[in-house]
């Protein structure tokens, strides 16, 4: 299996690949301020490939929940300038912009970027499918419930896991309809977009009928929130919290401290046959990514 690039380039994806997050962003949920200034920005995305990234995912709008909308015109300060710094950086690693807006998009080509990640697969710029089949730029295609600013407040499924996996394979087939080609489409079941834990839980339980689509699956479960709520119990219990999946008031974890609940969903998804995983702590995701592809890739089995 391969992504095609928009210089015509196959670009293989037997093994796992790593995509790291790069936020130029002041409110993102995890490092929202972290890395606004471009020299931050580049300096991370260099640690980054050091670590074993294959891609620097650069995002100039937070699409946390409660997040609200940050205009075209802002987005392209926030990313443009960062994205040229890393295109003239050595290496190989790709550069994909995290954007909604065909006009952000555009941009960040221009500049320099590979591919497209947009978490609403099209659906907030009819133009964006127009622009990727122009550009023949890759793109990855993210189910998401509603808008960030609500997606969280009651999300509801008869069958998550079907109502998913049928949503991206319409996104999908809209993208090649608009003349985007098969094999520069991605999909994303997007993880914590509008879902609860449960949710969530049925998802990465069913990463094998993402996969069995035939399009490359992109994993983000990256230090989200429901997992905060697994890995804290409740004070003078060994029970795990019987939240929502929405709200705890009982967890504390930091985002930050869920590298290891990150691991654990990256290792299991290399075992379900997962392309990349888009993630904040590379270097650990990466050894995670590597010991479950040897595990699959062993000869004596």
């Amino acid at each position: 299996m391969h992504l095609r690039l928009s210089d015509d380039r196959p670009w293989p994806l037997e093994r796992p690949r790593i995509m790291g997050i790069l936020n130029v962003t002041p409110d993102s949920f995890s490092d929202g301020g972290a890395h606004n200034d471009p020299a931050a920005a580049v300096a991370h995305a260099q640690a980054m490939a050091d670590a074993g990234a294959d891609v620097i995912d650069v995002g100039g709008e937070s699409t946390r929940p409660g997040s609200q909308r940050v205009g075209a015109d802002d987005q392209i300060r926030r990313v443009v300038p960062v994205i040229r710094e890393l295109r003239a950086l050595p290496g190989d690693v790709l550069i994909s912009v995290d954007t909604t807006r065909a006009a952000v998009a555009e941009a960040a080509l221009d500049a320099g970027a590979d591919l497209i990640n947009d978490v609403s697969a099209g659906r907030d710029d009819d133009t964006m499918f127009d622009l990727a089949a122009r550009r023949n730029a890759p793109v990855v295609l993210m189910h998401m419930l509603g808008a960030p600013a609500t997606m969280q407040q009651d999300p509801n499924y008869d069958d998550v896991v079907a109502e998913i996996e049928a949503f991206l394979v319409q996104r999908a087939q809209a993208a090649q309809a608009a003349g985007v080609a098969r094999d520069r489409i991605m999909i994303d079941p997007g993880i914590g977009f509008g879902k609860t834990k449960p949710h969530n839980l049925a998802l990465l339980h069913a990463l094998g009928r993402f996969v069995a689509t035939g399009y490359p699956v992109l994993l983000g479960a990256s230090r989200k929130r429901f997992m905060g709520a697994i890995c804290n119990p409740r004070p003078g219990s060994r029970d795990l919290p019987r939240d929502d999946g929405l709200t705890d008031p009982t967890t504390t974890i930091k985002p930050c401290e869920l590298v290891g609940a990150t691991c654990a969903t990256t290792a299991m998804g290399v075992l379900s046959g997962i392309s990349m995983f888009r993630v904040h702590d590379v270097q650990a995701n990466r050894q995670a990514a590597d010991v479950a592809w040897a595990i699959v890739r062993n000869p004596a089995v």
